[in-house]
This record gives C-alpha cells, structure tokens and sequence, in this order.
C-alpha cells in the first residue's frame, strides 16, 4: 500500500519527535555521571568526525570564507543553544525541558525583527507573549521550583533562534557544509575549556551513548527535512508536537518524571502559541491570489 505525501511526511516527522526524545533521554542517563559541558563536547566533536567525509569529498575550498565573524558568531549561539539543551536535559523533567525548547521561534520573531528588519505585526506580538506567558505557567517565578535550569533552558532557546537567524544571513554566500564544520569547530573549542576543568572520563560504555546521542541529532534533522520534503509544512508541523508526548512517556518510565497540572497547563499554551504563529506565517507567506 502506498501512503500519501501527507501521510508519509506526517510519519517522517513523528520519526524525528522519537529521534528527539531518545535523545532526551540518553542525555539525562550520561548526565547521571558526565557534566553537561562535557556531554556538549563530545557532542560537538562526535559531529564534526560525522562531517569529516563530506569535507573530504568538497575539499578545502570548503575551508574559504568572507565572514570568519559571523561564523564565530554563529559558534558561540550554537555553542549556547547546545549547553543549554544538554543542561535542561539533564536537570529538568524532560517533558519541561521539552516544552521550553519550543519557545524558540518565539525569539525568533524578536531577533528577525531586530537582525533582519522583519516586520512583528499584532499577531506576531501576539503569538509571542502567549506562548512566554506558558513558559510561566511551566517555570512559576517566585516558586520553589523555580531552578536555574529553567533559566538556562530559555538562555539555550533564545540561542537557537539566534543560530537560525544567523544562518540565514550566512546562506547568502556560504555553502552549507561551510556552515557545519565551522559550527563544529567553534563549538568544540568554546567546550573545551569548560568540560575539562569539570572532566569525568567516560567509559566506553557511555563513549558508545555519546556518539548516539550526536548520530541522533543527525537522524532528527534528516526525518525533519524529508518530512517538510515529502508534503506540506502546514499538514507536518501540527506532528511536531509528538516529541512532548514521547518525551513524558520516556520520562515518567525510565526517571518517574510526572507532569503536574500547571506543566501540562504551560505546555498546552506554548503548543498554542507556537501552533498560531506557524500557521500566521504560512498564512503571510502565500502568495495573493492563492487559494487557502
């Protein structure tokens, strides 16, 4: 039997939702034993060994560039967006952790209107403030929950958006592979430093997970590409938000993770949020004349 378009980049992107909380999850297990800033190194060197054989086959002219600046910039968000993930991972539930990582196009919004001089409309703003004011239903300011890793996890958001407007800049005259292995280096170097002063040698065993976790990161990105590939971004998005589902189920199984009501409350509002302002931009997007 042969699926739909729609279908099969509906599965595609509930592939990379798995690949994702897999990650999650064997993040939170090293994290037992390995610093957070080590688990990031070894993720960053993990995938610049993975782009080795693509170097290989373009050459050093891969190496050339007329913006070594916006590269280190591009680095050092990366670098951000990365420990900050790691670190939320490891020290909140992973549903939380989870749900604080899709207010990145929110940031989004604020830093293309800031960098690339969009303009945020009303529905913008509007999509913005509702999906922060979920964060607080999740992070409770002045609460005893409140923990720094709440904070760091917004901190890695915002780099990642960071990261995707820079990109963006960076594609005018710079090949993709350009891109990675510059990321990669600069991320290895920034790590470096950090991970050795809190190193802990990994076992072999834990050597083989962290090489996992950074093919994963790998397998996500490609299922999310051939999803968007395969069939519309408008039918595929909505499966995004599977990665929340699969991310409570492996952290209520394998840590006893239990989302309360007002983190349930803060992840629906963030979906909302997030869900609204996608389908605004589509929406904006599309070309006049075209039938919705």
């Amino acid at each position: 039997m042969i699926l739909a378009p729609t279908a099969r980049g509906a599965l595609w992107m509930v592939a990379a939702s798995a690949a994702f909380a897999v990650q999650a999850a064997i993040v939170k297990h090293v994290g037992l034993r390995l610093d957070p800033f080590v688990i990031a190194f070894f993720n960053a060197a993990f995938g610049f060994v993975f782009l080795l054989p693509a170097v290989a086959r373009e050459g050093c002219q891969v190496l050339m560039t007329k913006r070594p600046f916006m590269h280190l910039m591009r680095g050092l968000a990366g670098a951000g967006g990365l420990i900050g993930m790691v670190y939320s991972m490891v020290h909140l539930p992973l549903a939380d952790a989870t749900a604080i990582a899709f207010t990145k196009p929110l940031f989004g919004v604020l830093l293309a209107g800031f960098f690339l001089a969009e303009r945020v409309g009303g529905r913008r703003w509007f999509a913005t403030v509702l999906g922060f004011a979920g964060v607080l239903f999740i992070v409770r300011p002045g609460s005893a929950e409140l923990e720094l890793a709440h904070l760091v996890a917004l901190i890695g958001a915002f780099c990642a958006a960071e990261v995707i407007v820079l990109v963006k800049r960076l594609q005018g005259t710079e090949r993709n592979t350009t891109i990675l292995i510059y990321f990669s280096i600069v991320s290895c170097l920034l790590c470096l430093t950090p991970a050795a002063l809190t190193w802990t040698t990994p076992s072999l065993r834990e050597l083989a997970l962290l090489a996992v976790i950074a093919s994963l990161t790998l397998t996500l990105q490609y299922c999310t590409l051939r999803a968007y590939r395969i069939a519309d971004a408008s039918a595929v998005v909505p499966y995004d938000y599977t990665r929340l589902l699969f991310a409570a189920a492996l952290g209520y199984l394998l840590f006893a993770e239990l989302p309360d009501h007002w983190t349930l409350t803060g992840i629906g509002v963030i979906c909302v949020a997030t869900l609204y302002l996608t389908f605004t931009e589509m929406a904006r997007r599309r070309p006049q004349g075209v039938a919705s």
